[in-house]
């Protein structure tokens, strides 16, 4: 890696971030993720970034064309998300740090699942799906709530698109280490998984990202950038 720039421009990336993660009722997720990369690219422009996700949006949204139908709504976004631009998981090289960085992500159609899934909520968000993060252990996934399915959610894996259903969750989350008193088996293993399915606030995603990287980094034994993005975290306050 050669584009670190640890001079001037650090202190001022490092300021800007902190507007941006200064309050949780308007928090801006995709332009806080967007300048995690910021350290790594000083020269990266946030604004076309943006727009060139503002686009992505505006393609989805005129093939939408207003469809009040959830479940359709979200057949369309994987197709065009996971088919039509191509993202996935990059299973090749999955602790390349360009893989937590929004801009590289857009340049490869390669990420990791919590990268992904800010790019797939920001398009679900722009056509009226109510998705959501779900900050679940090792892996993070993405959930549509909706009236039309049981249990009023559809769980989905933003690094491969698939849907996981109730037993796939449960086997990922291993042994119960929670057990209230007074449910069935049913009940417990129920209220275990729901516990685990919260919604992620914008500020435990950004978070989550840049602990991806301290573990990238602390791994690669980079003490610079290791600084770095803990500052963030320091910022971030979480």
């Amino acid at each position: 890696m050669t584009h670190m720039n640890l001079g001037p421009s650090t202190p001022s990336a490092l300021d800007y971030f902190a507007t941006l993660v200064g309050s949780d009722q308007q928090f801006p997720l995709m332009e806080a993720a967007i300048s995690l990369a910021q350290d790594e690219y000083p020269e990266l422009d946030l604004q076309a970034v943006l727009s060139e996700v503002d686009q992505l949006q505006a393609r989805l949204q005129r093939r939408w064309g207003g469809d009040p139908d959830p479940l359709r709504t979200l057949t369309l976004l994987n197709k065009f998300f996971f088919h039509d631009l191509g993202f996935a998981g990059n299973v090749n090289d999955y602790y390349d740090p360009d893989n937590s960085f929004i801009h590289a992500v857009l340049r490869t159609r390669r990420g990791i699942p919590i990268s992904l899934a800010v790019l797939w909520l920001e398009l679900a968000a722009s056509v009226g799906l109510r998705a959501q993060g779900v900050g679940f252990p090792g892996h993070f996934l993405v959930k549509v709530v909706t009236a039309q399915v049981a249990g009023g959610q559809i769980v989905m894996d933003p690094f491969t698109g698939q849907v996981l259903g109730q037993d796939t969750l449960l086997e990922r989350l291993g042994p119960m280490r929670w057990s209230p008193a007074g449910m069935t088996d049913a009940q417990r293993q129920q209220a275990w998984l729901q516990r685990h399915l919260e919604a992620a606030r914008p500020r435990h995603i950004i978070a989550r990202m840049l602990r991806n990287l301290l573990e990238i980094y602390h791994t690669q034994g980079d003490e610079p950038r290791l600084r770095a993005v803990q500052q963030r975290l320091d910022v971030l306050g979480d």
